[in-house]
């Protein structure tokens, strides 16, 4: 069965353990299918999560939203330790720069 309008993110790699490749989807991390082309990888994964979304729905569960769906602001807090704050702050100055602006660039790359 196909899922009508899949807006999952999907990826396929190879797996060294497996000798085959993988296709994963980020939505749905406990579901991998594995396969001897990328081709069929891909494939396998979007049936499973086909599969799987039809029988949420079909007992009353929501399946997650797609990442490319969601509304996102741009803004979030990540915690470091005071001395990695510090070095930060003071590089940032050093360039003339916010911190704000600092972080946003190296997270970036």
């Amino acid at each position: 069965m196909a899922l009508k309008d899949d807006r999952y993110t999907y990826r396929v790699t190879w797996s060294e353990d497996d000798q085959e490749y993988v296709g994963l989807c980020a939505e749905f991390p406990s579901l991998s299918w594995l396969a001897p082309t990328p081709e069929a990888a891909l494939k396998g994964i979007r049936k499973v999560v086909a599969d799987v979304v039809h029988d949420m729905r079909e007992h009353g569960e929501e399946p997650p939203e797609p990442i490319a769906s969601r509304r996102y602001s741009g803004k979030f807090m990540v915690r470091v330790p005071p001395e990695v704050h510090r070095d930060l702050a003071l590089k940032a100055a050093e360039a003339g720069v916010s911190l704000n602006r600092l972080a946003s660039v190296k997270l970036s790359h």
